[in-house]
């Protein structure tokens, strides 16, 4: 039996479309059983402006405080916790690093759209964020047929 003295490590979760998705929960789930840990779900509040018609990725921040209320339960269910929410910045390098220089964690997950039409994976987020000296994982669903 695992000592319940152990610190959980903290899991910070990035998604946004991909948030309640069976591979990101999976994840999860998989990371849970692992061993201890605090999983927040951060998603980064969308740019609004003229290319929002035509990026899938960008909404509303109404939209991002949805994507939270939608995946959390779920999430928490996989994490068999409650996960905490956040909404961070529109630049999700930036709305990393903030939540990382804020609340200090300790490992990360990021869910992203395929890579062929997620702008998360043609920014290079996964390797952005992996400078802060942190583990990521990426999650990306199998595309659809």
């Amino acid at each position: 039996m695992m000592e319940s003295s152990e610190v959980p490590a903290r899991v910070l979760v990035v998604a946004h479309k991909t948030a309640a998705t069976q591979p990101l929960l999976d994840a999860v789930r998989e990371r849970a059983q692992r061993g201890p840990a605090k999983f927040t779900l951060l998603v980064p509040n969308p740019a609004h402006g003229l290319h929002k018609v035509v990026d899938p990725e960008d909404l509303g921040a109404d939209e991002a405080r949805t994507v939270l209320d939608t995946a959390m339960p779920k999430l928490s269910d996989a994490a068999g916790a409650q996960v905490e929410g956040m909404v961070g910045d529109a630049d999700p390098v930036a709305a990393v690093d903030d939540a990382v220089n804020l609340h200090g964690f300790d490992e990360i997950i990021i869910s992203t759209l395929s890579p062929r039409v997620s702008r998360w994976l043609r920014l290079d987020l996964p390797s952005k964020v992996s400078g802060l000296g942190l583990p990521v994982t990426t999650v990306t669903p199998a595309d659809e047929p």
